[in-house]
């Protein structure tokens, strides 16, 4: 742990509530309500006045309460790294020590964190202090591989894959004393790089990807980690730590289930108690919202019509980016704890960051749109509400399975998020799925490769799936693969970047329906891509630019950090879909690969 560099000024935006600490003050938004967000405005009014009654008040530490009181959360000791360290934490965040603000949110306490506290409070004003000293004499940093895998340069893609799972399969160990992490049962794998934790919906496609490679065991175990997860902290959530616990990501638990079941390695009915407290979770509010009005992640739409949107129930900076968050909201003019949210909401989508969320895809001059215009929790997504009719049905069908009479009222509920889904999400004239701002009451026009996801899980009628091909192949099909949108925001989930997510869910959606020629050529678009940049640097990335540079495909940009190796899901879609499509003939030039 060499960290270096000065503190910084104090900051002007304080951390969120913990232990006091003497006069630091943090935004908080009034008491909730049952409505959460308002009555929805008219389409021409501005999206901050469905907020109005939450409009920020200066409180002291001992006002809030303490994170772990959060909804959801059943540990009585979960207190957040900027709960517990405060000012510390803030201080930290500031200086520059880390270059990446996830560092110190993941690095484990040598002693008691209050007495580290106690110790930073008596001595940061003395003469000489150096925060840089203390935090290396209470601190250990939690270890990132610069590289997690080198291939060996005769390696095919194929066999490039299967080595990686071992090496990013972690296996449940001590829980490091009052660290963020958070502990699990079984094995699990992670996304690789930074992200040294189990995470969401990327564990749904790893574990396709571990179909495709006989991990069948594996499969199991992460399963079973989601399982507890949910069952110990009310939902899942975004990833193993505990300044994740606030908010999930999309709910692919159900798709998880279906996946095991299908490979013939559990029942789905075995799943079924937890299936339903995620349901339970992301309906929170529902049975008293009124229409016009939302609460958390429930929106009651003018006509009584109920839909879903992400929230988190944080609203200050995210920890592991802080700085950068409390930037954006500096840019935003806007109260800072509504732009918290919504970044904190974007990153519960997956989708973060992305012209989906953002009051416009580009400035009138041409330039990438400002993060700070961001609005997710405006916005009804159509993937999040697909995902959540997948889980009403499959809850119908096993609670019918088991002789449960709750059968009848998700089987209610799906009927009416359907008949919802194709009012205020399918845009006829144009033949596609959008997301819905319910702020302004009006569809999103940019197309985004969220339109897929009806087609994936069957939602879509056949005539809606032939209008989604076709746009799809005239809009979205590029040189590489399914451009994730049309828009060049300059965040990372904007062209020219692709994902192999979005390209599992574009093939699998498109063969559901028939249309096998485009579904086909999407794949092999993709795997080309992927193993391009395997020929020429020896690995798999997070994200590729899919468009071709002289030649060569190239790892994406854009985001919070740099790119990632590993990696997680592009290995299990790449493998999948050799799976399905046939290898790729692709190895490592010796010559390419670094030492």
């Amino acid at each position: 742990m060499q960290p270096t560099g000065k503190a910084g000024p104090a900051p002007t935006i304080p951390p969120p509530p913990g232990p006091p600490a003497g006069g630091s003050t943090v935004p908080r938004t009034a008491p909730a309500t049952p409505d959460g967000a308002g009555a929805v405005p008219g389409p021409s009014a501005a999206p901050d006045k469905v907020h109005a009654a939450a409009r920020p008040a200066l409180v002291t530490h001992r006002d809030c309460p303490p994170p772990h009181t959060l909804p959801g959360c059943a540990c009585a000791d979960m207190l957040s790294p900027a709960a517990r360290y405060c000012e510390l934490f803030v201080d930290v965040q500031h200086s520059g020590l880390f270059a990446d603000s996830k560092t110190f949110p993941d690095c484990i306490p040598n002693c008691d964190p209050d007495l580290i506290v106690a110790r930073y409070r008596e001595t940061r004003d003395t003469p000489g202090f150096s925060l840089a000293d203390f935090v290396q004499a209470h601190f250990t940093r939690a270890t990132v591989p610069e590289s997690h895998y080198v291939s060996d340069p005769a390696s095919t893609l194929r066999e490039h894959i299967d080595g990686l799972w071992p090496v990013l399969t972690r296996e449940p160990v001590a829980h490091p004393p009052l660290s963020s992490l958070l502990p699990l049962p079984y094995r699990y794998v992670v996304p690789g790089g930074r992200f040294g934790e189990l995470y969401y919906w990327d564990s749904y496609f790893t574990m396709e990807g571990l179909a495709g490679s006989g991990c069948g065991d594996l499969m199991v175990a992460m399963a079973r980690n989601f399982a507890y997860l949910i069952d110990t902290y009310g939902l899942v959530p975004n990833g193993t730590r505990n300044y994740y616990l606030s908010r999930s990501q999309p709910p692919a638990f159900a798709l998880m289930v279906d996946l095991l079941e299908r490979e013939q390695l559990a029942s789905a009915i075995d799943f079924l108690p937890q299936l339903r407290l995620e349901y339970a979770f992301w309906m929170d509010g529902a049975d008293c919202v009124r229409p016009g009005h939302a609460h958390r992640r429930v929106v009651c739409l003018p006509d009584g019509a109920v839909l879903n949107r992400y929230w988190d129930d944080r609203p200050w900076p995210r920890e592991e980016a802080f700085m950068e968050d409390m930037e954006t909201a500096m840019r935003s003019g806007r109260p800072h704890h509504l732009v918290f949210r919504d970044l904190r909401a974007a990153a519960e989508s997956g989708w973060d960051f992305s012209s989906r969320w953002l009051d416009s895809p580009s400035t009138p001059t041409g330039q990438p749109a400002d993060l700070a215009t961001i609005r997710t929790t405006a916005m009804l997504p159509v993937d999040l509400n697909a995902l959540l009719w997948h889980l009403e049905t499959r809850l119908a069908a096993l609670c019918e399975q088991a002789g449960d009479a709750a059968a009848e009222a998700y089987r209610a509920a799906a009927q009416r998020r359907e008949a919802a889904i194709l009012q205020y999400m399918w845009d006829d004239p144009a033949g596609v799925f959008v997301d819905y701002d319910w702020c302004r009451g009006a569809p999103r026009l940019c197309l985004t490769a969220a339109t897929v996801m009806p087609l994936y899980l069957g939602l879509a009628r056949p005539p809606q799936a032939q209008a989604v091909a076709q746009a799809v192949k005239d809009r979205l099909l590029v040189d590489g693969g399914l451009a994730t949108t049309e828009c060049a925001s300059g965040q990372q989930w904007d062209r020219p970047n692709g994902w192999a997510p979005l390209q599992w869910l574009a093939v699998r959606g498109l063969a559901r329906y028939g249309h096998d020629d485009l579904a086909r050529e999407i794949a092999q678009r993709w795997l080309a891509t992927v193993a391009s940049l395997y020929i020429h640097e020896c690995k798999l990335v997070e994200k590729y630019r899919i468009r071709n540079i002289e030649g060569r495909a190239l790892g994406g940009g854009g985001g919070e950090y740099p790119l990632q190796d590993g990696f997680g899901w592009t290995n299990a879609v790449a493998g999948a879909l050799m799976v399905l499509y046939g290898e790729v003939p692709a190895t490592c030039r010796a010559d390419d690969v670094a030492t």
